[in-house]
């Protein structure tokens, strides 16, 4: 019975993808859109029903399908483990991705190939799907490419505008080289151990007598690599602002929910590689708190509504990583959990804004729209101060706790992440007074159609806003239900609760003033002096520095773009043309000798029987000589 509902699990979404993108055209629109919807929908289901089994009994489920690979003492089976950790991120992955589904119904409707956009959510859903529950390493690395594919599609899904298009190739690469370090660092995983399953890896590194910990740590930092690529960390976030091409169901459901917490799945499901690793360990939290405050600050002059999420997106990923530096991997999914709620409500909520704007994206263009807009400012307020880390909200407690790991291990990391919390706060709150608040900025025909977004659109807003208010009951500081839920996946104790004190509530309280300030310094710019950010020329000093996102685009198009260019370019103009000149040469030097032995062949058959007597005639005198 598990087996088949796994299964169903698994290709309920697919057979969905199968339908759309082949009568998808000819059922409609609404049809196709329901279809999709309900395929993931009934993987939710399926979920709640493994989330409810493995609750109570604490005990994974292992489903072996068939024998795969198997190469002398090397095996690898493919199959699923349905244990906490993949449970809990299918919760969010069909859960929200069912949302997003149904608000797309809406929110896709114009659009003349909407079948193929739910064929490739149901597409992405499968691989998502695949890559969870995978029992090994080659299965999560087929979901881990399948994922990457339908965000290739997806974010190009408006094909006829290039900028998308490029946007689409940019995610796609810099994803193939983060795949390609997670790819090295599994062949060396394989190569120590003879498996790639996850209980097999666990039991043969606790087993092991004599293990090769510098190799370990190699195969750690490269499986690290493909989680930069996936979550957008330093030096390969940039796909992930440029994502934001894509349809804003797309920004909601993968680079906010699900694909771009890959890497953080990756890592906590293979902790017992990571803990033996302590010095990748701190390249991880190093570079987690440094993300953190770089995409913090580039948000904080963004004008385009979903850049300055996206880039909100990569800054709270920065902190999940520092927190799986730090080894409080529970810590890190408790974030997820409540990110994923948030960041999604903040996504839909910059839909619905652009829904009813007709496709502006541009918060100077906006303004007042609380006064129509009712439902997405209520949704939307709350997931800002969620996201700011104001209690009572869901991430209040997440961020708490990140930084209280962090204070605990290390002061400066404490520091960055404290203050790139203070600029979240402040440039969420900046996107919340320049689109809800003041005087509206845009055309008269603009504002002649303003309105609440459909019901489809709303519904999930709401949904979404209530677990982003209540979601930090599942972990609060004194007593953790995630802790006491993921401790069997942990080869060392998780995490323990705070005892509170002195130190933890001044911690507590360092972190929501600082929350407070940043919303406090936005209310005075932005709503109270009614300041507007200036056009893009006008932008001079620092401010045009973090506007242009520190230049690393253009740094990474000299250093790299352009001098791959230049080699081909060499390679075409000088080496093929060199080569090809040899070749063509070599072929009319034949066809010269060709052109001349042809005139021998003259048809005169006087000559022809001269040169058979000359040529019996030397025959015959070497004969005689040669005796």
């Amino acid at each position: 019975m598990d087996t088949n509902l796994a299964l169903l699990l698994l290709l309920a979404p697919f057979l969905g993808f199968l339908l759309n993108i082949f009568f998808g055209k000819s059922i409609g629109k609404t049809a196709s859109g329901i279809l999709g919807t309900l395929t993931v929908v009934l993987s939710f289901v399926v979920t709640l029903f493994f989330f409810t089994q493995i609750n109570s009994s604490q005990e994974a489920i292992q489903i072996q399908l068939f024998d795969w690979i198997q190469i002398s003492n090397f095996k690898v089976d493919f199959g699923f483990l349905l244990d906490q950790l993949s449970v809990l991120w299918l919760l969010f992955v069909t859960g929200i991705g069912s949302l997003i589904h149904l608000y797309s119904i809406s929110y896709m409707h114009d659009d003349e190939n909407m079948h193929k956009f739910f064929a490739y959510l149901n597409l992405f859903i499968f691989f998502m799907i695949t890559l969870v529950m995978g029992s090994n390493l080659l299965v999560l690395f087929i979901g881990w490419e399948g994922v990457g594919l339908c965000s290739y599609l997806l974010i190009g899904f408006w094909h006829k505008n290039q900028d998308f298009n490029d946007a689409a190739k940019k995610a796609f690469i810099m994803n193939r080289i983060g795949d390609l370090g997670l790819l090295i660092g599994i062949f060396i995983l394989g190569s120590m151990f003879s498996t790639l399953d996850y209980n097999s890896l666990q039991a043969a590194i606790s087993g092991a007598t004599n293990l090769d910990v510098t190799t370990l740590s190699i195969a750690a930092f490269c499986l690290f690599i493909g989680a930069c690529g996936k979550s957008a960390q330093i030096p390969l976030y940039t796909w992930l602002p440029d994502a934001m091409a894509g349809p804003t169901p797309v920004s909601a459901l993968i680079h906010a929910a699900t694909m771009v917490t890959a890497g953080i799945f990756m890592i906590t499901r293979l902790n017992y590689v990571f803990d033996l690793a302590p010095d990748v360990q701190n390249i991880i939290a190093i570079v987690g708190a440094v993300t953190s405050l770089v995409a913090a600050t580039i948000a904080l002059v963004q004008t385009d509504i979903k850049k300055v999420l996206a880039y909100s997106t990569v800054s709270q990923l920065g902190l999940m990583f520092l927190a799986l530096g730090l080894g409080a991997y529970e810590v890190a999914v408790f974030h997820v959990i409540t990110h994923a709620f948030f960041k999604a409500c903040l996504f839909l909520g910059s839909g619905s804004v652009i829904h009813a704007l007709h496709g502006e994206q541009d918060m100077r263009n906006m303004g007042g729209l609380k006064k129509w807009m009712g439902v997405t400012f209520f949704t939307f307020l709350i997931s800002s101060l969620a996201i700011s880390g104001i209690p009572p909200f869901s991430g209040f407690f997440s961020k708490d706790e990140i930084l209280m790991v962090a204070f605990e291990h290390n002061k400066v990391l404490w520091f960055i992440a404290s203050l790139a919390s203070l600029l979240t706060a402040f440039y969420m709150f900046r996107l919340l007074y320049l689109t809800f608040f003041n005087d509206f900025r845009g055309t008269e025909k603009q504002k002649n159609h303003l309105h609440e977004s459909p019901a489809l659109i709303t519904f999930p807003l709401i949904v979404l806003a209530i677990l982003a208010a209540i979601g930090g009951l599942i972990s609060l500081p004194t007593n953790s239900w995630l802790n006491g839920y993921l401790a069997p996946l942990f080869s060392k104790e998780a995490h323990e609760a705070h005892h509170f004190g002195t130190q933890e509530y001044s911690l507590m309280a360092i972190a929501v003033i600082g929350g407070l300030v940043g919303i406090g310094i936005a209310f005075s710019k932005y709503l109270k002096q009614n300041q507007v950010p200036e056009s893009d020329e006008n932008i001079t000093g620092f401010a045009k520095t973090l506007y242009n996102k520190y230049y690393v685009d253009e740094a990474y198009d000299f250093v790299f773009v352009k001098s791959i260019n230049g080699l081909s370019n060499f390679f075409r103009d000088q080496v093929e043309t060199g080569l090809s000149s040899l070749v063509f040469g070599l072929g009319k030097i034949t066809n010269e000798i060709g052109y001349q032995g042809k005139k021998v062949q003259s048809g005169s058959i006087g000559l022809y029987v001269f040169i058979f007597v000359l040529g019996l005639s030397a025959i015959l005198t070497y004969l005689f000589l040669a005796q």
